[in-house]
């Protein structure tokens, strides 16, 4: 057995931290929930925006690319911000501004005041999730801990699927004529609760040695994930003009002059954003890069199956979210017996999971082949069934992988640096995968474009899978 240690750099005195009771932790899930939720929430809800706000597909694709890359771009800088100020003080404001967003995305009169909304969303988010991450891993430890990190991950995986089937129900219900804008609007209680709740229940933590804000990292990460994220969710919808390719070219250049930063900063005995120690930790390194074609993978999935469905199938916003109404409900139980399935079988549950993910994708696209055009619930209920099992096996253990080793004291940078890679994934999966479908379509038909594009998707999870041999076969 390979036994990983700490490096030095990164232990931090003992200190014995506040309990983080069983109300706090799901205040701090319901945070978690939200932005996660609001990501997936518009798929199936874009359609009906467009016709009511009279928005191009440009537009269109800019409500969700102007949330999911502020939202990514600010994560680890949020992150560090909370070791520094307080972490349930910086959740209980981004919660507080996440409502307000939600709200002002409701009411939106234009689409170019709900595309500024919703990247203003995107900041609110991402100083409200990394404080999550942050608290559990502060203020737990043991068995308690661990059963945290797996309902914090079998949360986040429910969140992606069941804001898809929300915003299904959402818009077709049209709550007191609201139509698109509940999807929105539903927030603001939400949120109330969660700012009542955290006031009583969630402890402050924050490092016990308060780092400086790292300028010039802080300025290169964001440049190098706008410059990736920004023309591959925009590029097909303006036809790919100069700009996009600018600014992939220097997408290389931006990311070596981040690692170069960092690394001379560390040298020098200064702080930098995401300190190159926490890379020497072997669970945090190997289960980055295996996040990275998982939520990739999952959000094009998403947002392909949303696409098709209303345009290709013909069905309502309320058909095609609940479709996928059976991999949330078998996400949320097999993510409950996830910790007593990991005692026993460790990482290799991971693995046993993208099996099944697989084999779920592998179905749902021999449905699309045979059923098309009509392909529903139950043409996909095998698929989505066997999706929802292998993905609650490896999401929830997974996160309790990559923040095993991380100490308390760097709580707030590895979470964002967790949650801005899955972030920037999910970013990089819906315009990947979602401009193939796209670009497939006109010529193919809908059905070989959702045929060929769920094969390379699923691709990325047998990636997924052979990545997940690396893992440490011990979970602590």
């Amino acid at each position: 057995m390979t036994t990983h240690t700490r490096p030095p750099q990164l232990r931090a005195a003992a200190q014995t931290p506040p309990a983080l009771g069983a109300l706090g932790l799901f205040t701090v899930l319901l945070g978690a929930a939200l932005p996660l939720i609001d990501f997936f929430i518009v798929n199936v809800a874009l359609p009906t925006i467009g016709r009511d706000l009279h928005a191009s597909e440009p537009v269109l694709e800019l409500v969700v690319a102007g949330y999911g890359i502020t939202y990514a771009v600010l994560l680890v800088l949020c992150g560090r911000l909370g070791d520094l100020l307080g972490r349930r003080r910086l959740f209980v404001l981004g919660t507080a501004a996440f409502g307000l967003t939600s709200l002002a995305c409701g009411l939106a009169p234009t689409a170019w005041a709900l595309v500024a909304a919703r990247i203003a969303q995107g900041a609110a988010s991402a100083l409200m999730l990394p404080q999550v991450l942050a608290t559990i891993q502060a203020t737990t430890s043991g068995p308690h801990r661990a059963r945290a990190m797996s309902k914090y991950g079998a949360t986040a995986g429910l969140s992606m699927v069941a804001g898809q089937v929300l915003g299904g129900l959402l818009v077709s219900a049209d709550l007191l004529g609201t139509g698109w804008r509940s999807v929105f609007l539903v927030n603001v209680p939400v949120v109330l609760l969660a700012l009542v709740l955290a006031a009583r229940t969630v402890p402050e933590t924050r490092s016990e040695r308060p780092e400086p804000v790292d300028v010039p990292g802080t300025v290169l990460l964001a440049l190098a994930l706008i410059s990736l994220l920004a023309p591959l969710t925009e590029g097909r919808a303006a036809g790919w003009p100069l700009w996009t390719w600018l600014c992939l070219a220097a997408f290389p250049f931006l990311a070596y002059a981040f690692y170069a930063v960092e690394r001379a900063a560390d040298r020098a005995g200064r702080t930098p954003l995401v300190p190159p120690p926490l890379f020497q930790l072997a669970s945090l390194r190997r289960g980055l890069v295996m996040v990275v074609p998982f939520s990739a993978g999952f959000s094009g999935f998403m947002f392909v199956i949303a696409v098709a469905l209303q345009r290709g199938a013909g069905l309502g916003a309320t058909e095609a979210g609940l479709t996928l109404a059976p991999a949330a409900g078998v996400f949320f139980v097999t993510s409950l017996a996830g910790p007593r399935l990991v005692a026993r079988w460790g990482a290799r549950v991971v693995t046993a999971g993208g099996l099944l993910q697989a084999a779920g994708v592998a179905l749902i696209a021999l449905a699309a082949w045979r059923a098309w055009p009509d392909l529903g619930i139950l043409e996909m209920l095998p698929g989505a069934v066997l999706l929802g099992v292998g993905q609650a096996l490896q999401l929830p253990i997974l996160f309790r992988i990559i923040l095993s080793e991380v100490p308390a004291a760097r709580a707030g940078v590895a979470g964002g640096v967790l949650t801005t890679t899955q972030q920037a994934a999910l970013a990089l999966g819906v315009a990947t995968l979602g401009s193939l479908f796209l670009s497939l379509a006109p010529g193919l038909g809908m059905r070989a474009a959702l045929v060929l594009t769920l094969l390379v998707q699923l691709a990325a999870v047998a990636l997924t899978t052979l990545l997940s041999v690396r893992l440490p076969r011990r979970i602590a």
